[in-house]
Order: structure tokens, then C-alpha cells, then sequence
């Protein structure tokens, strides 16, 4: 890691109310790991980055597959390594298959079916040509109506900050996850 480890007992008033707000959010006590160790020493942008993630893992009404999809799309596309270890577990205990979350670590074709296939081809077209054909944005907004794109797009925009974040600051696994890309970097 390229910044130095920070403990909540070092935390200044603004770092502390943004430490505060991350742990009282759906994500529960999850401390200082992650991006969030990061953001919270710039609390001026950090408590705003914590409170739109907020948003986007627990206020849309994407389903919790589909959403995983997208973020592992991305973490993938990234090497993003603590957001792909930490997601595919989230992705699997939405009931992605892990054989397809497998494929897609290898840089396979992951084999995903129905919305969580649309998931897919939405965050990686965006990720590789930065906007979306007319045949697949109709294909999206078919499958998850216009409030549903607009999260689904939010969602991978806000996943590629994540990575940022994690991949600038070489942020590492937390104890006990397991490294997806051991062979990059």
C-alpha cells in the first residue's frame, strides 16, 4: 500500500464523520479496509464517494446478481484485486455460478445467461468503447427498464473509481481473501 496504514483512533473530526457514515451505511462495521481506508483521508470528496456507493449497492433496483455482475465486469477489466476477491464472494452469495466468475477471471467468455448476460456486455462494451450500440442499449433498457440503465451505468461508473482507487494507491486483500490476479503487478 502506498499510504501508510491508518487507525480510526487517528482520525481527525471531518475523517471521523466520514468513518462514522461508512460504518452506520448497509455496508455495517467494516472499518478502515478497502477504498474506504483510502477516502476517509480526504473526507471533503470521500464522504461523498462512500454515500453515492451506498446508493448504488443498496438503493437500485438492480437485482443483487445482476449488480455483482457489473462490479466483477469492472474489478475484472481493472486487476482491481481487492474489488474482484471481495465481489466474487459478494456475486456468488447472490447466485452467480462461480464457473462463469471463473471464466471471467481467466479472460474466457464467462457463459452468463439472461439479464446477468446483459449486465456484462453493458459494463465491458462501456469499459472498452465507452458508450453503448443502439442494439445493446435497447436490449438493456428492454431488460431493465430506463430508472434500471441509468443504475446499471452508475454502477459501473462508480466501480471504475473503485478500482482507481485501489489500483493508485496499491490498496492490499484484506486477511483471508484470496488474490485473483497473483501473476500481474
Amino acid at each position: 500500500m502506498r499510504l501508510p496504514p491508518i487507525e480510526e483512533s487517528d482520525l481527525n473530526p471531518a475523517q471521523r464523520a466520514v468513518f462514522d457514515a461508512i460504518q452506520a451505511s448497509p455496508r455495517g462495521s467494516i472499518g478502515l479496509i478497502g477504498p474506504f481506508g483510502v477516502w476517509v483521508r480526504a473526507p471533503a470528496v470521500g464522504g461523498r464517494i462512500q454515500s453515492l456507493g451506498a446508493a448504488v449497492r443498496y438503493e437500485t433496483s438492480l437485482a443483487d446478481n445482476v449488480r455483482e455482475v457489473a462490479i466483477c465486469t469492472v474489478g475484472h477489466f481493472y486487476r482491481a484485486r481487492f474489488e474482484f476477491a471481495a465481489h466474487r464472494e459478494m456475486a456468488e452469495a447472490a447466485g452467480v455460478d462461480s464457473a462463469a466468475l471463473e471464466r471471467l477471471r481467466l479472460d474466457q467468455p464467462p457463459g452468463f445467461t439472461g439479464d446477468e448476460d446483459i449486465a456484462h456486455r453493458v459494463a465491458g462494451t462501456l469499459l472498452r468503447e465507452h458508450r453503448l450500440p443502439d442494439a445493446l442499449y435497447a436490449e438493456a433498457s428492454e431488460a431493465f427498464g430506463e430508472p434500471g440503465l441509468i443504475e446499471l451505468v452508475s454502477t459501473v461508473g462508480y466501480y471504475c473509481l473503485v478500482s482507481f482507487t485501489l489500483n493508485t494507491f496499491e490498496v492490499p486483500l484484506s486477511p483471508g481473501m484470496v488474490d485473483p490476479y497473483p501473476e500481474s503487478i
